[in-house]
């Protein structure tokens, strides 16, 4: 495993697309070296200084308790991790929409974090193992923390983390999950997380005709009108973040706690879980024998 670069930041910075690409060598995407980091630093937009948030060290000591943890079990640290992510680094959706930022972490505070969860493998029309430079830089669904973070903030109920450490035992559901827009629908996400526990899809191929059979309903059928949500109230998202600066750090064995955000309608989750159930049922699965 590639070592971490000799030179770190102390603070989380931006980093567009085009003054990431000269740092993706070809050794770093074969996982034998990472870049020094000293050179990468000059191409780096800084955030305010006057915001604790951007403190990288926190970040740091998480991606190494991970890789430690989880060294026997790499994919089992997404679970881990999404939450914990998202509690420390406290951001709104605007902010966490700037691809720039998840460059920098990716590529200036832990490449070593992402040759090791993302590691070497065959790519399309090469013979060597290499990493998919999208787990540097690269759209949400692959993007190796901003994945996670928007797996939190999509699954998490409120200030409850749980159903995320759920969402995160299934990579096919937060792959499909993070590229549908009826996700960010509350209901919706906690209703996939239920029927995962009843363990009715699980497999790849289930999750995937599941997500298609969502989808393509969606098209003519509100999800609102069956599973309700409450509007949300931005005040306790601002005032979670207001509070990032004296915060303790985030626990690592027990979850953290989210915003102090009221939880999902139950009778909307029902709803909802019920009636993908029923779509399951006639969904296209490639494999699945149908039912006399």
């Amino acid at each position: 495993m590639i070592e971490k670069p000799h030179h770190l930041p102390e603070r989380l910075g931006l980093v567009s697309a085009a003054a990431a690409d000269p740092f993706l060598t070809e050794d770093l995407l074969r996982g034998v070296q990472v870049h020094g980091g000293v050179d990468l630093a000059k191409v780096v937009e800084p955030l305010p200084e006057d915001d604790a948030r951007w403190t990288a060290e926190p970040l740091r000591d998480l991606v190494d308790d991970a890789m430690h943890q989880f060294r026997n079990n790499r994919t089992d640290a997404d679970g881990w991790l999404a939450p914990r992510l998202h509690a420390s680094l406290r951001l709104t959706r605007r902010e966490a929409a700037d691809k720039r930022m998840w460059n920098h972490l990716a590529l200036a505070v832990a490449p070593d974090y992402v040759a090791w969860r993302h590691a070497p493998a065959p790519a399309s029309g090469r013979s060597e193992l290499r990493i998919n430079p999208a787990r540097f830089k690269g759209a949400a669904d692959r993007q190796c923390f901003s994945r996670l973070w928007w797996a939190a903030e999509m699954f998490r109920n409120g200030d409850d983390y749980a159903p995320v450490v759920t969402a995160c035992s299934n990579q096919d559901l937060i792959h499909n999950a993070l590229r549908m827009d009826l996700v960010d629908h509350r209901p919706t996400a906690q209703a996939l997380v239920r029927i995962l526990l009843r363990g009715v899809a699980g497999t790849g191929r289930e999750i995937n005709g599941l997500m298609a059979a969502i989808n393509t309903a969606g098209a003519t059928l509100v999800y609102d009108a069956l599973g309700p949500d409450e509007p949300r109230d931005p005040a306790a998202l601002h005032q979670w973040i207001a509070e990032a600066e004296s915060a303790p750090p985030v626990p690592r064995h027990d979850l953290p706690v989210g915003p102090d955000e009221d939880p999902v309608p139950e009778k909307s989750v029902t709803a909802l879980t019920d009636h993908f159930l029923e779509l399951f049922e006639t969904a296209p699965v490639r494999g699945r024998v149908p039912q006399a």
